[in-house]
């Protein structure tokens, strides 16, 4: 039963993530000059990430897509919770989905430390919701059976141990940051 709730509170917590990137971006778009609420430190702003080539990737600024996407588990969630059954291509097309969402946030995560050299509040604020909707989507659509019998099992302990993944999916992208801003992070204190 924890399940929809995940979806609904993640989707919200990504949900608001891009509103809140939207409304800056909306304001630098009109004041080029203007600073953004999350411009922090040289290398914890958001500006700095959503004036890169690559924060509008598909023509449009990336936040859009999140507040497009993150709307789909909330409305699943909801209606989890209602009683709704769902085809296992249904999952399928959900999980892919959430498949293009991680590998987004690993190619937004690399650009963002190793290309822009600057961090978004929001973006990271949308890659912890993406991570562990990800992980609970796969987990579930394979426990179900939804990917084949012979993932049921690893589905199982995948779906049991999302959070541990998702700690360690954390790790992975913060030990990083922690490692290549380094000499930056006594400028916040």
């Amino acid at each position: 039963m924890l399940f929809p709730f995940s979806l609904i509170g993640f989707g919200i917590l990504g949900w608001i993530a891009s509103f809140g990137l939207t409304l800056e971006r909306i304001k630098v778009a009109g004041n080029p000059e203007a600073s953004t609420a999350c411009d922090i430190s040289p290398f914890i702003s958001c500006k700095s990430v959503m004036l890169s080539e690559q924060a509008a990737l598909f023509g449009f600024p990336n936040p859009l897509i999140g507040l497009a996407a993150f709307f789909a588990p909330v409305v699943v969630g909801f209606a989890i919770l209602a009683g709704a059954k769902f085809k296992s291509w249904f999952w399928q097309l959900f999980l892919l989905g959430h498949v293009f969402a991680m590998t987004f946030v690993i190619w937004l995560f690399s650009q963002s430390v190793y290309d822009i050299g600057a961090l978004c509040i929001y973006c990271m604020v949308a890659w912890s919701a993406t991570i562990p909707l990800f992980w609970a989507i796969f987990g579930h659509t394979a426990k179900e059976g939804h990917l084949g019998e012979k993932l049921v099992r690893p589905g199982k302990v995948i779906y049991e141990w999302a959070w541990v993944i998702v700690v360690l999916t954390y790790l992975a992208l913060i030990i990083p940051i922690l490692i290549h801003f380094w000499d930056f992070w006594p400028s916040l204190f």
